[in-house]
């Protein structure tokens, strides 16, 4: 098997089972090692330290598989992992909820693989070049284990091209999906695309969130920012909310949040839908006077890169000092950052400073993040990405 050598001192965060290497921590590295190939990782004294898969265009030059030197990757290794993440999500999935993560990359221990189902639809993203070249395989263990009527894959994500890949997306296995599949959460009704709606269709590392916003809804009008298809505003209005107002900048998504509408018995008058920019449309409700109980702002990704982080700083304040000032004295914020490079202290941190620029006085009553079936592995702390607050505003 081909090598990798370290640095002098470089074996640190392997020590730690940190799943990945940077090429700035490599000695030396052999030219005719090829993309996704597996690798064995040592230390500068030539000490066995790990094993992984190359990624060359990458500057996370190798992502760990495994700190066991006698441990074979192959797809029985695979299929050990993603029936060992199945069984933790049956000890954490209800009942009334058939849309999931299955398996979650790093964290679950096959770096770049994420796997979700939605009923007996399973959509893949092969996110490494080491996971591409085990697509074939991992389409075979889930037909094997999984029963599913559709296999798809939505490997679209930018992430490919640093990874050296093109994009792909299409069916896998099976039947061609709809255009719209239907799938139930906290026993809820919802449509979901899978083949050009954000991530694999659906945000369902937001479940639980969604689930708590019910807590707050009661008797409240209800401005949902970045709406997407509705979930937070569809669990609002069935806990009483007398009145949401969508705002997203997708006609498309706004259309199924209307279906989601339908399907879950909501009265017309209870929503509304604005299709338009969020930061522009909070500037005009300011001049319009517009005031809301409760605001929920679950905006995209602001930083995806380090160099972009103070330019996602200013965006995240700018939106919240700016939904503070819609909000009733004694309403509420709900408010996001799904930027892995924002940590939650400075996320707290802008959005407390929002509200001095604003001008109000808040207390944080809460805080959410990403769902159980999105969990956070101890050694590797990137796996941390999704954080909100609660906020009580005066």
């Amino acid at each position: 098997m081909k090598k990798i050598i370290l640095k002098k001192g470089r074996e640190k965060s392997l020590l730690r089972k940190h799943p990945w290497i940077f090429s700035g921590a490599i000695e030396k590295e052999g030219s005719d090692i090829e993309n996704g190939e597996i690798v064995d990782v040592l230390t500068f004294t030539k000490s066995w330290i790990a094993r992984g898969t190359f990624s060359k265009d990458s500057q996370i030059r190798v992502r760990i598989w495994s700190f066991d030197e006698n441990q074979k990757i192959d797809s029985e290794f695979i299929s050990e992992k993603i029936l060992h993440a199945e069984k933790m999500r049956k000890k954490l999935i209800a009942n009334d909820t058939n849309a999931y993560r299955v398996f979650y990359s790093e964290s679950d221990g096959v770096p770049g693989l994420i796997i979700d189902k939605y009923d007996e639809t399973f959509v893949c993203m092969f996110l490494s070049a080491g996971v591409e070249r085990f697509k074939g395989e991992i389409v075979e263990i889930i037909k094997k284990n999984f029963s599913p009527k559709t296999i798809y894959e939505r490997s679209d994500s930018d992430i490919r091209a640093k990874e050296g890949l093109n994009q792909k997306k299409g069916l896998l296995y099976g039947e061609e999906p709809a255009d719209l599949i239907q799938i139930k959460e906290n026993n809820l009704n919802f449509f979901v695309n899978i083949k050009t709606g954000h991530k694999t269709g659906m945000y369902i590392d937001q479940r639980e969130s969604r689930l708590t916003v019910r807590n707050y809804a009661k008797e409240k009008e209800i401005l949902n920012c970045f709406s997407y298809t509705g979930g937070f505003s569809v669990n609002a209005i069935l806990s009483g909310a007398t009145k949401v107002t969508n705002v997203d900048s997708s006609q498309e998504a706004l259309d199924i949040a209307k279906k989601n509408f339908e399907l879950n018995d909501i009265e017309k008058d209870k929503h509304e839908n604005i299709c338009a920019d969020v930061f522009k449309t909070l500037r005009k409700f300011k001049e319009e006077n517009r005031k809301f109980d409760l605001i929920i702002l679950d905006p995209p990704k602001f930083a995806d890169s380090k160099a972009n982080v103070d330019r996602a700083a200013r965006g995240y304040k700018d939106i919240n000092m700016n939904a503070l000032n819609l909000l009733n004295k004694g309403g509420m914020l709900i408010t996001f950052s799904c930027s892995g490079l924002i940590p939650a202290d400075l996320f707290q941190k802008i959005v407390a400073d929002a509200a001095l620029d604003a001008k109000r006085e808040m207390k944080f009553i809460g805080h959410l993040k990403q769902a159980l079936d999105h969990p956070i592995a101890s050694n590797f702390p990137e796996s941390f990405y999704l954080k909100g607050l609660i906020a009580y505003v005066d």
